[in-house]
C-alpha cells in the first residue's frame, strides 16, 4: 500500500471522473447452499469456462481452491446515517490457521450511480497509517432480472492496521475520517456500532485466472458469507476485477468480453443467482427497519 496526504484536487490533477478509475470490479450475487462443499465451486467453475470458451475468453483454473477465511464488520451509527448518506465504514480481519491475524484491513468507501459524484469526495484520512485510495466504477447484477448490469462508483479508502477505535462517538471518527462530515444528519455524540450486531465469516476461493485480452487478466473469486453468531449461510458473490490506468486505458474489445461474460454466465447459470443489491445491503437489511441506500 502506499501513503500520502496530498490535496485531494492537486492529487486528482484536474482529471475527469473516467480518468481517475483504475478498478472495474463485476460482482454477481450467488445462492449460498451452492457452496457448502467443494464439488460446488467446481460445479461453478465448470459453468464459468464453459461461458468463457463460447467467448473466446482463456479461464485457467486455480491448482488449488485453498479458502482463505476472513472476518467482516461493518460499523454505523445507531440510525445508519452512513450508509444512508452513501458511506460504508467496514473492517476485515483476516485468518490463518484458524486464528486471527494481527494486521487487518479497514475500509471506508463512498458508493454512488454517478461518478462526477463519488470522485468529488475527498476519502483521505486523518491518520499516521499506510493507506491507498481506491475509485472502482463497480458492475453489478439488476435488482429483479437476469443477463443485465448496472453501475455503481466507489470512492475508497483501504488502511492497513490503523491504531482507531471505531466504537466511539461520531464526532470523534469524522474527524478521523473527514470525508463523513457530509453527513450531517448523524447525531455527534452518536455512538458507533456494529450493525445489527452481525459478525460475517468470509470464505474466499480462487477459481483461476481469467484473461479478456488486451492486457486485461484479474483472478476469478467466489466469496460465501454465513452469520458468525447463528452459522447461517447469507450470500455467495462470484466477482473479478480489471486493473488500468484510467477507463480509456481499457481497450473496447476486453471491456466489451467482461460485460458480454458477466450477462451470460447469468444465463447460464440462472438457478444459482440469487437476485438483489449487494452482500451490504444484506446486512443492512437484517434489521427491524428498512434502510435507504444507493445501492
Amino acid at each position: 500500500m502506499s501513503h500520502g496526504a496530498e490535496n485531494h484536487k492537486a492529487e486528482m490533477g484536474g482529471q475527469g471522473p473516467e480518468e481517475q478509475i483504475h478498478y472495474r470490479e463485476y460482482k454477481l450475487l450467488l445462492k449460498p447452499e451452492r457452496f457448502t462443499d467443494e464439488n460446488g465451486f467446481h460445479k461453478f467453475y465448470k459453468h464459468a469456462h464453459n461461458v468463457a470458451k463460447g467467448l473466446g475468453v482463456l479461464l485457467e483454473k486455480s491448482e488449488k481452491h485453498e479458502p482463505h477465511v476472513r472476518e467482516v464488520v461493518f460499523y454505523d451509527t445507531p440510525r445508519f446515517k452512513l450508509y444512508t448518506d452513501g458511506f460504508i465504514l467496514r473492517k476485515r480481519t483476516f485468518f490463518k490457521k484458524g486464528h486471527p491475524e494481527p494486521n487487518f484491513e479497514l475500509t471506508i468507501r463512498y458508493r454512488h450511480p454517478e461518478a462526477k459524484a463519488a470522485a468529488a469526495v475527498d476519502m483521505h484520512p486523518l491518520l499516521p497509517c499506510i493507506y491507498t485510495i481506491k475509485f472502482k466504477e463497480e458492475i453489478l447484477q439488476l435488482h429483479d432480472k437476469l443477463a443485465g448490469m448496472r453501475m455503481l462508483y466507489a470512492n475508497g479508502c483501504e488502511l492497513d492496521t490503523p491504531n482507531v477505535i471505531l466504537t466511539q462517538r461520531f464526532e470523534i471518527i469524522s474527524q478521523v475520517f473527514p470525508a463523513l462530515q457530509r453527513v450531517r444528519s448523524a447525531n455527534p455524540k452518536a455512538t458507533m456500532g456494529v450493525v445489527n450486531d452481525v459478525t460475517v465469516d468470509e470464505t474466499l476461493i480462487h477459481l483461476g485466472e481469467m484473461d479478456f485480452g488486451g492486457k486485461a487478466q484479474c483472478k476469478a473469486s467466489v466469496a460465501v458469507w454465513r452469520n458468525r453468531s447463528t452459522g447461517r449461510d447469507m450470500i455467495a458473490e462470484f466477482g473479478y476485477q480489471l486493473k488500468f490506468q484510467g477507463l480509456a486505458a481499457l481497450h473496447r474489445k476486453p471491456r466489451e468480453l467482461s460485460e458480454q461474460f458477466f450477462k451470460e454466465i447469468q444465463n447460464e447459470c440462472g438457478d444459482w443467482v440469487a437476485l438483489g443489491t449487494t452482500k451490504t445491503a444484506m446486512v443492512y437489511g437484517m434489521g427491524r427497519k428498512p434502510v435507504n441506500h444507493h445501492e
